[in-house]
Order: structure tokens, then C-alpha cells, then sequence
């Protein structure tokens, strides 16, 4: 494929990430926990949630934080869907807790609502919703089982930044969101970076002393005690004062970003809805109670066999796309140390008939419509181009 194909995607830049970045330099704070740190966590505050933030170093450092607030034992289970990235469940294992994965809503790619209290057991301490391409789970069940079962309910809003559920943001709505900064995310840090949110106000303390590498240095910072000391297991999450002001033009940009990715969404769910209506593709139905971020844009062949032949003819017309997961309760590890509940209607069969097709904050409508018209192209005679 040549250096003109359409990428599937490519990192969001508004162009003022440079005098951000320089500004940076020149205030001598590199390390992190300056003026953009502030500002970034100031924005996540203010526009997200009523709680506490912290940018990081990666999405995995959030989850890490939530596991270790989670107070897990050897043998706790956490309630997590198959298809999803390994980082979700890996801060969880690592402290010795099962995954417990449950089948997807074949509208949304997310986790079933419906099938997560039967999930249960005495053993359960959390439930990991992931918001899958931004895409909003169903948060007021999920919320409510927890609520009844005493479970934490840790967001797994890395691709959702944005995002929306009955006009609350995603990350914001269980006990803790934690979210991606990665480059291929609606927002970046400049290749990595995330965040978590703190949305119940107990958790605050310690989340603070975990993310002060397991100290009361920020009770220091603040003048409330003299000296800091070594309270708690911490971990060095930091994200640069660089990477944050990388980030920091791109929140401020967000309203912009948002709206030209979400038309160019919409614009490709209008294009493709006659292949649905035909029966040979299916497109994401998220529910009218949720605002998507347009973090990806994904169909599903429903004949998956022919998924390669159709990957091919694109690469074929310059147009990059991709499959993504396998679930995890396929792959050896998963299949070593967590289990299935229930019944696998959706999971595995969705997951072999996914694609996702090219969508980035710089991709614009003619270059779209050539994506459009080959992915016609492939159900109208044109698949063996």
C-alpha cells in the first residue's frame, strides 16, 4: 500500500500543541505536576465530573490505581467483557483477581447489562464496564446491580473521552473512569498517556497517596503537614509536564474536535445504513440516552468468512482498515486464569466480524467518500479489483 493510502487512523493535532510545549520547557517543570498537569486536571474537573482527577502516565496506570483501591485478595473476581484490550484485565490479575467475562450487546459491542448479576458470586469485588468505540454501556443498570451487590464499578473509558450517558460523561458515572490519552485516541498526550477519575469521595485520600508514590506529599504541597511520610503502596504514574502540554490545546479544542468526528461518524452511518438494511454488514446502534465521542467507527460483516477478502479490497483502493481484539477468554492466558459465564452468543462471533474503518480528527469528507464508495464497492461486483 502506498504512502497516499487513507490510514486507519492518525494522532489528533490542533497545531498549537508547539508554543504549549515550549512554554513548557521554559518553566523548568518537566518532570510533571505543573502548570499543565493543573490546568489538564483542572479541564478533566470542570468538564467531566464533580470529583477528583488525575492525569497520568498511561490508561494502564489508571486502571492499576482502581485495582489497588479495589483492595483485591487472590481469588476476587472481576466482572469484565472478553473483547476488550489486555490492559483492562491486567491490572486486575496482577493482584491475583479472576476475570469473570460476560457476553457482549450485539448493538453496542459493550458488555450485556442484562447478564452481569447472574455473574455474581460471593467472591465478585468489581464490575470493569468498557465503553467500547466510545460507545456509552448501559450505566444505570450496571450502576444499580452494583449498588445492591456492594460491587465497585471502575469505567473503562479509554476510548470514551467525550462521551456521554444521559448527559453525564462517561468515566464520570461509576466510582472510578479512567481514560486513554494514547495516540490513536480522540485526544492525545503525544503517544501516551491517561487519566483517572476519582467519583466517590472517600476514594480520594488514598488515591492521592497511591498516585504520590504511596505518601502524604500532596497533604505537604498543600501546607497541611510539615514533613511527608511513606503511608500507603504507591505507584510512579506521572505524565510529563511535555506530554501534558501536549494535551492541553487539545481539551481546550475539544467542542471542535468532537463535532467534526461525530459528522463524519453520522455521515458514514447515513452512507452505509443501505448494506445493514440489505443484511450484509451490521452498524453500531448505540442507545438515544448516549452521545458518542466518535472514537472509531466499526462495522461488522455478517458473513465473517469473507472479512480477509474484504480487508484485501480495500488495501486494494488505498484505504487502510483493521479487525481489532481477541477476546480474551480465547487467548491462552484468558483461557488459563479466567472463565466465561454463561452462554457465548455474541462475543466470539462479533469479534470475527469486525472492521474499523479509517476516522481521525484530520480526515475530511472527499477523502471519506473514497472509503464510502469502495466499501459499496466490494458488495457491487468490485471485490476482486
Amino acid at each position: 500500500m502506498s504512502d497516499t493510502a487513507i490510514p486507519t487512523t492518525i494522532p489528533t493535532i490542533t497545531e498549537k500543541e508547539i508554543a504549549a510545549i515550549q512554554d513548557a520547557i521554559l518553566t523548568r517543570t518537566l518532570t510533571g505536576k505543573g502548570k499543565y498537569t493543573a490546568l489538564c486536571q483542572r479541564w478533566l474537573e470542570s468538564s467531566m465530573t464533580g470529583g477528583k482527577a488525575f492525569v497520568l502516565s498511561s490508561c494502564t496506570s489508571a486502571l492499576e490505581i482502581a485495582a489497588l483501591l479495589a483492595d483485591l485478595q487472590p481469588g476476587d473476581e472481576v466482572i469484565v467483557p472478553s473483547y476488550t484490550y489486555v490492559s483492562t484485565v491486567n491490572a486486575f490479575v496482577v493482584h491475583g483477581a479472576v476475570p469473570v467475562f460476560v457476553d457482549l450487546d450485539d448493538a453496542t459491542m459493550n458488555i450485556d447489562a442484562q447478564l452481569i448479576e447472574a455473574a455474581i458470586t460471593p467472591r465478585t469485588k468489581a464490575i470493569v464496564p468498557v465503553h467500547y468505540a466510545g460507545i456509552a454501556c448501559d450505566m444505570d443498570t450496571i450502576m444499580a446491580i452494583a449498588d445492591k451487590h456492594d460491587l465497585l464499578v471502575v469505567e473503562d473509558a479509554a476510548m470514551a473521552c467525550g462521551g456521554t450517558y444521559k448527559g453525564r460523561a462517561l468515566g464520570a458515572i461509576g466510582h472510578l473512569g479512567c481514560i486513554s490519552f494514547q495516540e490513536k485516541k480522540v485526544f492525545t498526550s503525544g503517544g501516551q498517556g491517561g487519566a483517572l477519575l476519582i467519583n466517590q469521595e472517600s476514594l480520594i485520600p488514598r488515591a492521592e497517596t497511591i498516585y504520590e508514590h504511596g505518601t502524604n506529599r500532596g497533604q505537604f504541597l498543600r501546607g497541611e503537614v510539615n514533613v511527608y511520610h511513606w503511608l500507603d503502596v504507591g505507584i510512579n504514574a506521572t505524565l510529563s509536564e511535555i506530554q501534558a502540554a501536549f494535551l492541553y490545546p487539545q481539551l481546550q479544542a475539544a467542542p471542535e474536535i468532537l463535532a467534526h468526528r461525530r459528522h463524519l461518524w453520522t455521515r458514514y452511518h447515513q452512507r452505509l445504513r443501505p448494506l445493514d438494511q440489505a443484511g450484509v454488514i451490521k452498524l453500531p446502534r448505540p442507545s438515544k440516552e448516549a452521545v458518542h465521542n466518535a472514537a472509531v467507527f466499526w462495522l461488522r460483516l455478517t458473513d465473517a468468512s469473507r472479512r480477509p477478502e474484504f480487508i484485501r479490497h480495500m488495501a486494494a483502493g488505498q484505504v487502510c482498515t483493521q479487525a481489532q481484539f481477541v477476546p480474551l477468554h480465547s487467548s491462552p492466558f484468558g483461557q488459563q486464569i479466567g472463565r466465561f459465564h454463561g452462554e457465548d452468543r455474541v462475543t466470539t462471533r462479533a469479534a470475527s466480524e469486525i472492521v474499523l474503518l479509517p476516522l481521525y480528527s484530520e480526515l475530511d469528507e472527499e477523502r471519506q467518500e473514497v472509503v464510502v464508495r469502495r466499501v459499496l464497492k466490494f458488495w457491487d461486483g468490485g471485490k476482486g479489483e
